[in-house]
């Protein structure tokens, strides 16, 4: 520095005093809660703007399922946490990952009774409520810690059931009587419930008829403005959609049913109890997701021509079975729903026959089809047949992801031919498709 020119002196304040509060509130929202912590200590202003509710309306607690140092501290924050912002909270999902002991089940059910009863006390705004995938049917939650946990739970829905839209339960895997109790808390003191969009898939444990059970349809009759069902179909009866019709044909937009093959699925169910449904509510559409039932008797007893069905996924997990055929499922059911149909995902082992031609009419058939995902045998050349289609106008497809499965470890040549048939329409896929297709050796 020259030693005759003046020395530079120090702003009496950094240009961060000055900074708007909106641009202040975004800065603190991309930082962590540690971060936070420590930037409220900088001064007044900062201090003040941890306490912003835009900050806190959104929280993911994930809890780890794994005895180690690292996780010891989350339930203390999560507690510290709730106690200090649990007002402002808006959204919040809950996440135990993979629960090693009953020791740690035990502490994750201490945990969420204060959780819970603090936000219950402190909370009036919360709008969404995820906490997915318990298991509470496992050995490591025993009866007494699942207990209080269904018991802590329920009452903190009797508490927030007034203004919640949101509940997602998935996975929680309760016998028909605790999913009826919890489910009934939303409607505490009132007649209905006004969850808006409820996800119970997977909520009833497995091999459970949930369709036979009066309780379980009292207590859906209680939900009286759904716009989206996310649940298994061993619990879809005549009753149940008798009761969607009544009370919820005004809302109804979307049924999301998974068709499990643990789960009961031989019950009967009318034609005409769905052509009800759809006739009052107008807008519904409902997707199907199949997991190993892949039989055509079977799935022709569900795929109810009635059912404004918008998409389908079938999916065999890579069991094969040389008895079963696909080919049916192809041509005389799923052509049922050529009007309606706009997503298909299918996932199976047809090493022992050819579906390509029987796939490609499928594709063409269902005009509105905007998204086709196929893991299976098939020939590369069958990639280049659909793109050929889309290009003629044929089909208007914006996803097409293929997987094709093939007998030998080395798919160089699939490769190869996959390649030029990328370059031949390269134009068309940049333009129109979201586009994923490889070549899979399936040994």
């Amino acid at each position: 520095m020259d030693e005759e020119s003046p020395p530079v002196q120090p702003p009496d304040q950094s240009c961060w005093a000055n900074l708007p509060d909106v641009c202040l509130r975004r800065v603190f929202w991309w930082l962590g809660d540690r971060d936070r912590s420590r930037a409220a200590l900088v001064c007044r202003k900062w201090n003040q703007m941890m306490y912003s509710a835009d900050l806190w309306r959104y929280r993911i607690i994930t809890f780890s399922g794994r005895p180690s140092r690292v996780h010891a501290s989350e339930f203390e924050s999560a507690l510290w946490y709730v106690k200090k912002f649990g007002r402002y909270l808006e959204h919040l999902e809950i996440k135990f990952l993979n629960p090693y002991n009953a020791v740690l089940t035990k502490k994750f059910q201490v945990t969420m009774r204060g959780l819970l009863s603090c936000l219950g006390k402190s909370n009036n705004r919360l709008k969404s409520l995820s906490i997915q995938h318990l298991e509470l049917d496992r050995l490591v939650w025993r009866n007494s810690i699942r207990s209080s946990f269904i018991k802590s739970l329920g009452f903190f829905l009797k508490k927030v059931g007034k203004h919640l839209d949101y509940l997602n339960l998935k996975g929680a895997r309760l016998t028909v009587e605790q999913g009826c109790v919890v489910l009934t808390s939303l409607s505490y003191l009132r007649s209905e419930s006004v969850v808006s969009q409820l996800n119970i898939e997977d909520f009833f444990s497995h091999h459970l008829a949930v369709y036979s059970s009066p309780q379980f349809n009292k207590t859906m009759a209680t939900f009286r403005s759904l716009v989206s069902l996310t649940l298994n179909y061993n619990c879809i009866s005549d009753e149940l959609l008798e009761n969607l019709c009544e009370n919820n044909a005004g809302t109804l937009w979307t049924m999301n049913i998974k068709c499990h093959i643990h789960d009961p699925h031989g019950q009967v169910i009318w034609g005409m109890s769905w052509a009800k449904l759809a006739r009052h509510a107008s807008n519904l559409k409902v997707n199907f997701f199949f997991e190993r039932v892949m039989k055509y008797e079977r799935l022709a007893r569900i795929l109810l021509q009635e059912i404004p069905v918008r998409s389908i996924s079938l999916r065999s997990c890579y069991f094969s079975d040389p008895d079963w055929s696909m080919r049916p499922t192809l041509t005389d059911l799923l052509p049922t729903f050529r009007n309606t149909l706009q997503k298909l995902t299918f996932e199976f082992n047809n090493n022992h026959e050819s579906l390509d031609e029987e796939l490609h009419l499928l594709v063409l058939s269902c005009r509105k089809l905007f998204y086709f995902k196929i893991w299976a045998f098939l020939d590369v050349k069958f990639v280049e047949r659909i793109l050929k289609s889309q290009e003629e106008g044929q089909c208007s497809l914006r996803t097409l992801k293929v997987r094709i499965y093939t007998n030998r470890y080395e798919t160089n040549d699939e490769d190869r031919t996959l390649r030029e048939i990328h370059r031949k329409y390269r134009k068309l896929i940049d333009a129109e498709l979201n586009y994923f297709v490889i070549a899979y050796p399936m040994m």
